[in-house]
């Protein structure tokens, strides 16, 4: 809604300062005169000089007349420049100069689909137009391995500039901590007339190839148009002191202002803001909520600005510090909708044209809307610019004729419109509230103790009460420039300078370098801050030192100082973060940070004239938490300090409005900030569990359970020891009802979707008499396990008073080792289940809240092959327990606020919702066989038979089982199924136990797909899996073969054990080519980074790039897989678990097959024989090379 306050013509010959924060929709202006007064101006973002448009109108002058400059006298502004350059992919022409080996990294990336149900996943296109790779190469210590071919880098600048390029980003390995290379680079690239040159470690020193790459990419590719327009502004004030809003919450000089850091300047202008405003009122710990027209930020703060390592914008990972802002898709513009059975609010916005229903121009049902029928707007208070001359008024009704139209589409009653409008609302909280919890429940903090919700943005207001009613909050605070409290942060934010750079030494024995390190980032950060006019006496600095354990890449950043005070930090952060704190005698200083900052500006003294009061209604119709009654409706204008109002009521600002529900009271402060408390705890409207559900209510507990699982994963990923499950992500976590049926499965892993429900109801059966504190450990395939490394911690959860457990929270994960033939568990060669480690079958991991280490290192020491690092086994278990734990507090939370019998009921409903999405499904599929051969000459046969009202899945014809490892347990076949069917039903439904009710499994005795107890299975669960999935989307006509395999490598010795699964192509489908270089079907793993596993391994990575050609012909040609060569530094021992080497990946619909997969060992150039299918011993000095397996192909070429 456009807002304008001009200024008074007494302030005409005072210089003004100007905060600008210009966001999609409208660019927002404030300005300041001399004499402290403040005015507002909102101007529409379409216009694209709307911000000194907004000046100009401040100022009283006309809107093309030259800015007077004796009355401007600073500018502040955040800006949406890079953000939509990058978005809408409009920056500079732009090269990439990468290390030898290395020039598809930033393709491949981490090798995961960003969508783990989308058959064709699609990556965003690279930013750059060419990349060139150079001969020269450093290993982890900065040592030579091959010198720099600065011939070959010469002409590779010649071709970068022959193609136009107008910028170069240069990114060499270990290029962070050794930048020689780099260095040399850049000095060819500006010989060769490339002027914009961008050095990986000038624009964020830390390690990671990958991320460090990919955000030297952004940069390069927007801060040559981002400074264009910075200078254009600059011309046109001259002389004016010009700064511009940071990702990372400060202020940047004209000049020092970069692409990366510019990404999310709205948002952390907003943060500043609230900070701000929370500070005058006392308020150290609080929860802000941007609310806008398309989505809502939210931000976790402890009285100072908090931050995350990166983000990833528009498909893109940029890894500088920025401030650790949660976006979700709920604004007031949110579309309203009904699918599956569900009441949907968001991701698709009205956007502002054609806006909400009620702007009368034919837009649909939004939140906004459902606000106006509720009463929790009041028209009359919004001006005369809508409907399709823009000179009308909201139109109410055009909200109730949609709000009917979804009523009809949902199931509701014509008289519960309004019921269904606060349903819409509850679901865009809930959603709001999952966003909140991410950034700060997850991350250890306790909302209920002493938090306050401050709210802004146009929307803010009207959601803010119930928002932190959802969160336990009882304190919200609007500021009366809650409308435009992002320009307001831009204003009083400091001048800031950021410094990191990779360290990677023992805590205990680096303090001298880490000193040395910081005093390294801090002099240039100072120097900077000091040119741009800071006194030396208004500057900050902080240190601090960024501490992990070993083997692990989360850092937890603790002030530098004593050696014992870090680790106190250290320590209470962790527990905090995590619920646990691990005992490990070293800790990893991975990196240190230099913040450089100037003065912060304030609020107090700003005074912002009081407007007139406008002739408006004083009561309305409100509807909150199911009761409507005649609302007052207060407007700020009149409200002196020390009015109170109380709930339900409307409170009026120019630029927002606030809702005040029942059970709230408020009172206005001196500086016009309305603070708000929850004077009652409301409870919700008991409502009836059995009989129908309720779509929003569907909606909201779907969204409850899974964010629950979410956040058991979350504590697992932070608190595991191993690189498999905290950075590779191989882990699942799962939500259970009393039998046992699964209710939410965050996505994670898909071969444990479904596999763990046998595993719950293994463990039920096996412990009749469950007593509150036990837990169960279990990996064997006969109780629901699918293979040895996969270990599954089962917790009961019992209720007070309750000798039966009501629930179980549920944790999968694949340890690195737990014993076997050979190190990593899955020996190529094996015959007999024992030789691929520890078996334990429903073993009491906890009994009566005693963490069973001692039994748990007798049976790994007691194996024939004891496992390798029962310690790593240990601190993993220990993190799934705490996964366990969080996920039990979280449910016993939802049964306080929502009501057991409600919890237990939505359980039941949520599974039959994913029922009838698969036989809503079954009508369009028909009846199909495929069968897909093993390498070993097995195959898996698959039949589709769809009835009336079950869909049969028939394995009859499916090999015998397999005298090898390449047998699946039964729960790998559910998982498979699981998947496939989610995958066919393309909506995004509930994965829950539901799927499966209507769909009939049939596996031959005896088969590979059933296989005895002895049998070993260390293939099945990886390779299996894949064979299963290509069966199955085979049989239903879906689309071609994807590589058909995970590509198990894992090699080790006694002193360490690495293990990986390798991406190669995926199948072609009707019209969509199969991406390259992507994991498929039923795996998702990262692979670790370049760096990190050349300093973590003693390996030399020399080459990791997509496998061109490999990729089946067709209309739509399947996806390439990849190369990747390893030469090892040490003897070690290798074992390779894969698939398609000997058969090739078909194709469909006369599709070319792909190309068979291939691994050699050479040793001077030479192949060395496997000593077992699958299994090498390797010398140092020996290189390993895989070449992963392409996508069938569709249709003819």
């Amino acid at each position: 809604m456009p807002s304008t306050i001009r200024a008074a013509r007494s302030a005409a010959g005072a210089a003004w300062r100007f905060w600008i924060d210009r966001g999609g929709t409208f660019t927002d202006v404030i300005g300041v005169d001399g004499a402290g007064r403040l005015r507002v101006a909102k101007v529409p973002s379409h216009d694209p000089d709307a911000a000194l448009r907004g000046v100009r109108e401040l100022l009283g002058i006309a809107p093309r007349a030259p800015l007077p400059r004796a009355r401007v006298a600073a500018v502040r502004m955040g800006t949406t420049v890079a953000t939509n350059a990058l978005l809408e992919r409009k920056g500079c022409r732009l090269g990439l100069l990468v290390t030898k080996g290395f020039g598809d990294i930033l393709r491949i990336r981490d090798q995961s689909r960003p969508e783990l149900f989308d058959l064709f996943p699609q990556r965003p296109a690279p930013l750059y137009r060419l990349a060139l790779e150079v001969p020269g190469r450093l290993d982890v210590r900065g040592r030579t391995l091959e010198e720099l071919d600065e011939r070959a880098a010469a002409a590779a600048a010649r071709r970068l500039a022959a193609a136009g390029c107008e910028a170069v980003a240069i990114v060499g390995m270990h290029g962070h901590a050794h930048p020689a290379h780099e260095k040399r680079l850049a000095r060819i690239c500006r010989a060769q007339g490339l002027r914009e040159v961008f050095m990986s470690h000038a624009v964020e020193a830390t390690q990671g190839l990958v991320a460090r790459g990919e955000t030297t990419v952004v940069d390069a590719y927007l801060t040559p148009l981002l400074q264009r327009h910075v200078q254009a502004l600059a011309r046109r004030l001259p002389g004016v002191d010009l700064r511009f809003m940071q990702s990372n919450g400060g202020l940047a000089a004209a000049r020092g202002f970069t692409g990366s850091r510019a990404i999310l300047s709205g948002p952390a202008g907003g943060v500043v803001g609230a900070i701000a405003a929370a500070r005058r009122h006392g308020v150290k710990k609080l929860v802000s909520l941007d609310m806008g027209g398309t989505s809502t930020d939210v931000a976790h703060c402890r009285g100072e600005l908090e931050r995350a390592a990166g983000a990833t914008v528009a498909g893109m990972a940029v890894a500088t510090p920025m401030l650790k802002v949660n976006t979700v898709a709920a604004g007031g513009g949110s579309i309203c909708g009904y699918a599956n059975g569900r009441i949907r609010v968001g991701p698709e916005s009205a956007g502002a044209d054609p806006g909400p229903a009620c702007y009368g121009r034919g837009g649909p049902l939004t939140v906004t809307d459902c606000n106006l029928v509720l009463g929790r707007l009041e028209p009359a208070s919004f001006p005369a610019v809508f409907g399709p001359a823009g000179d009308r008024g909201l139109d109410p009704a055009a909200s109730r004729k949609k709000l009917a139209e979804l009523a009809r589409r949902a199931g509701y009653p014509a008289a519960k419109l309004e019921q269904l409008a606060e349903d819409c609302v509850d679901v865009a909280v809930e959603n709001m509230a999952k966003a909140v919890k991410a950034v700060s429940v997850q991350q250890g903090h306790d909302l209920a103790k002493d938090y306050a919700l401050v709210a802004f943005g146009g929307a803010g207001g009207q959601h803010a009460c119930q928002l932190a009613e959802r969160l336990g909050i009882g304190r919200v605070l609007l500021h009366p420039l809650a409308g435009v409290l992002s320009a307001a942060g831009i204003g009083l934010a400091a001048l800031r300078e950021l410094r990191r750079r990779s360290v990677g030494c023992d805590l205990a024995g680096g303090v001298r370098l880490l000193r040395t390190r910081l005093a390294a980032l801090e002099a240039p950060a100072v120097k900077k801050l000091r040119a741009a006019g800071v006194k030396a006496k208004e500057l900050r600095v902080a240190r601090r030192v960024l501490l992990r354990y070993p083997g692990s890449s989360a850092t937890i950043a603790v002030s530098f100082g004593t050696l014992a005070a870090m680790r106190r930090e250290f320590a209470a952060a962790h527990r905090r973060l995590y619920g646990l704190e691990r005992p490990a005698p070293r800790l990893i200083a991975a990196a240190v940070e230099v913040e450089a900052s100037g003065p912060a500006g304030s609020l107090a003294g700003l005074r912002r004239p009081r407007a007139a009061p406008r002739p408006l209604p004083a009561r309305i119709r409100m509807r909150c938490g199911g009761q409507a009654s005649k609302a007052p409706v207060h407007q700020a204008a009149t409200l002196k300090s020390g009015a109170r109002v109380t709930g339900p009521c409307l409170v009026l600002e120019e630029t927002s409005t606030t809702c005040v529900p029942p059970g709230w009271k408020g009172e206005v402060a001196a500086d016009g900030s309305l603070l708000l408390r929850r004077a009652a705890v409301r409870r919700p409207p008991a409502r009836r569990g059995a009989g129908k559900p309720n779509p929003a209510r569907l909606e909201m507990f779907h969204s409850i359970f899974m964010s629950i699982a979410e956040q058991m994963g979350h504590v697992l990923r932070n608190t595991a020891y191993s690189v498999n499950i905290k950075e590779r992500l191989d882990f699942s976590c799962a939500v259970f009802d009393a039998r046992g049926d699964l209710i939410a499965n965050a996505p994670h892993i898909p071969v444990h979707l479904g596999s763990m429900g046998a595993t719950v109801k293994a463990a039920i059966a096996a412990n009749p008499r469950m007593r509150p504190g036990d837990a169960w450990l279990v990996n064997a395939p006969a109780a629901g396990g699918t293979h040895l490394p996969d270990l599954t911690v089962v917790t009961p959860l019992f209720l007070p008073r309750e000798r039966r457990p009501r629930f179980f929270l549920c944790s999968r994960g694949h340890h690195t080792d737990i014993g076997g033939r050979s190190p990593g568990s899955m020996p190529a060669d094996a015959t007999r289940l024992a030789e691929e480690g520890v078996v334990f079958d429903c073993f009491p991991i906890v009994r009566g809240g005693r963490f069973a280490e001692a039994a748990f290192r007798t049976a790994l020491a007691a194996h024939q092959w004891p496992a390798r690092d029962p310690d790593q086994n240990i601190a993993d278990l220990l993190a799934q327990l705490a996964a366990n734990a969080k996920g039990a507090a979280e449910l016993r939370r939802a049964c306080t606020e929502q009501g057991l019998a409600e919890v237990i009921a939505y359980m039941g409903h949520i599974k039959a919702n994913a029922k009838q999405a698969v036989l809503d499904l079954l009508p369009r599929l028909r009846a199909g066989v495929r069968t897909v051969a093993a390498d070993g000459g097995g195959q898996v046969r698959a039949a589709l038979r769809p009835g009336r009202g079950r869909l049969l899945l028939d394995f009859a014809g499916t090999s015998a089982q397999d005298p090898g490892n390449l047998n699946a347990p039964p729960a790998v076949t559910e998982a498979a199924a699981h998947y496939v069917l989610r995958c066919l039903v393309t909506e995004d439904i509930p994965l829950n136990a539901g799927c499966m009710e209507a769909v009939t499994i049939k596996t031959p005795a005896g088969s590979l797909l059933r296989p005895g107890p002895a049998a070993a299975v260390a293939a099945g669960n990886v390779e299996i899996s894949q064979l299963l999935a290509s069966a199955l989307l085979g049989a239903a006509g879906a689309a071609a073969e994807s590589q058909g395999t995970m590509n198990n490598l894992s090699f080790g010795n006694a002193r360490f054990q690495y293990y990986e699964t390798i991406c190669g192509g995926a199948g072609a489908g009707p019209g969509k080519p199969g991406a390259d270089a992507v994991h498929t079907h039923m795996t998702n793993t990262l692979i670790t980074d370049p760096e990190v596993l050349e300093e973590r391994c003693p390996v030399i990575l020399e080459e990791f790039a997509i496998r061109r050609g490999s990729g089946g012909k067709g209309a739509a040609r399947g996806g390439c897989g990849v190369i990747r060569r390893l030469r090892f530094l040490e003897p070690v021992e290798i074992s390779m678990l894969a698939n398609k080497r000997r058969v090739a990946p078909y194709g469909m619909r006369g599709g070319g097959p792909g190309r068979r997969g291939q691994d050699v060992l050479l040793r001077t150039g030479r192949r060395v024989p496997p000593l077992a299918p699958g299994r090498w011993r390797a010398e140092a000095g020996d290189v390993f090379e895989v070449r992963t397996p392409g996508g069938g192909g569709w249709g003819k070429a």
